[in-house]
């Protein structure tokens, strides 16, 4: 049995302009001081990390790792979030995804989404030169503007949709099988890959390739009605990467699932930080434990009342407070007796 790692803190929601969030080191200082051993980093962003020079620089990529372990830190994983959203895109979302791209690369989204896939690619290798075996993405959407069957698709329309997604992964994940690090695609709303339903259709069009695999966040599950702990049943030998962040649904006679077109602080449904949602993390970990999870713990955070700093803070106990030290023994060794196959047909009635 595994004891995962833990706990590590996704960087993206806290870097900025302004120290100590505007440098590795700096973050990474302030990270150590509340108790996280791993961080998450966004390759998007260039405050931060240097996504071309990792991935052509092994040196480069020591350099960051021997930082880090000053600070008594690991990295956990990479993140292309925003890169993987622009290797499928709806034309219908062009202008507002078009922020996530180089300005250059803006209004063109053929360039765009060439350019995204030349970002996993790096990643996968800046992955390897890193010593990680996971990594986080989003899969993009093509077929998202139509999850809800009104007006009525028309026949094989969904089906095309997963088949191009497809061969837009397929080479991606390629790579990555060459650098021998995992995929795992966060199924959130807004992406093709949000559920288990659609993760399979998904699996279906590559193949079943062995690097197609999950990053685990139970609250985009809540948010969506699903059986958060069920999923781990189903899905725990897909599942390489988790973000532990707390939700909560509140439904009402206004808003359920939809939300109603309003702010995330007005919606039934909603991202709180560690403690303050609904989700049975003692269970989480514990299935996590159970079916060796072999990977990190990273917080999230994402919230739309605590200030983010209290969130980082009081995440760092939670996660250390949920992990468990997986036993080395069954508990009831102290009365085994030894192994005797005479004794035990005897036990059977067989001789």
């Amino acid at each position: 049995m595994k004891t995962l790692k833990g706990p590590g803190i996704f960087l993206a929601q806290y870097a900025g302009d302004e120290a100590p969030f505007n440098t590795l080191p700096d973050i990474a200082r302030w990270a150590s001081s509340l108790g996280f051993v791993g961080v998450q980093i966004p390759s998007n962003d260039t405050r931060l990390f240097d996504l071309a020079q990792a991935a052509a620089s092994k040196t480069y990529c020591d350099d960051i790792a021997g930082m880090l372990a000053e600070h008594g830190l690991a990295v956990t994983e990479l993140s292309t979030h925003l890169q993987g959203q622009l290797v499928a895109s709806h034309p219908a979302y062009d202008r507002l995804f078009d922020g996530f791209a180089p300005p250059t690369l803006r209004d063109n989204m053929e360039a765009r989404q060439a350019w995204a896939v030349e970002q996993l690619k790096l990643a996968a290798t800046a992955s390897k030169h890193l010593g990680l075996s996971a990594h986080a993405t989003f899969s993009g959407a093509l077929a998202w503007h139509l999850f809800y069957p009104w007006p009525q698709r028309p026949a094989g329309l969904i089906d095309e949709a997963f088949a191009e997604l497809g061969r837009r992964w397929r080479p991606i994940l390629d790579a990555f099988d060459d650098a021998g690090v995992d995929v795992c695609f966060e199924l959130h709303p807004g992406e093709d890959l949000h559920d288990g339903a659609t993760f399979e259709r998904f699996l279906d069009a590559v193949d079943h390739h062995p690097r197609a695999n999950i990053l685990y966040d139970p609250s985009h599950m809540v948010l969506q009605q699903m059986d958060y702990l069920a999923f781990i049943d189903i899905y725990h030998e897909r599942i390489r990467a988790f973000h532990v962040k707390d939700a909560e649904f509140r439904p009402n006679g206004r808003a359920g699932v939809y939300g109603g077109y309003q702010s995330w602080v007005d919606r039934p449904g909603r991202f709180r930080s560690l403690g303050d949602g609904q989700i049975d993390f003692g269970a989480v970990f514990s299935k996590f434990a159970q079916y060796d999870y072999p990977g990190w713990a990273v917080l999230e955070w994402e919230c739309a009342l605590k200030d983010p700093l209290v969130g980082a803070e009081e995440g760092a106990a939670f996660i250390r407070q949920h992990i468990i030290k997986v036993t080395d023994h069954a508990f009831d060794d102290f009365v085994a007796t030894k192994t005797d196959p005479n004794f035990n047909r005897q036990l059977l009635g067989l001789t």
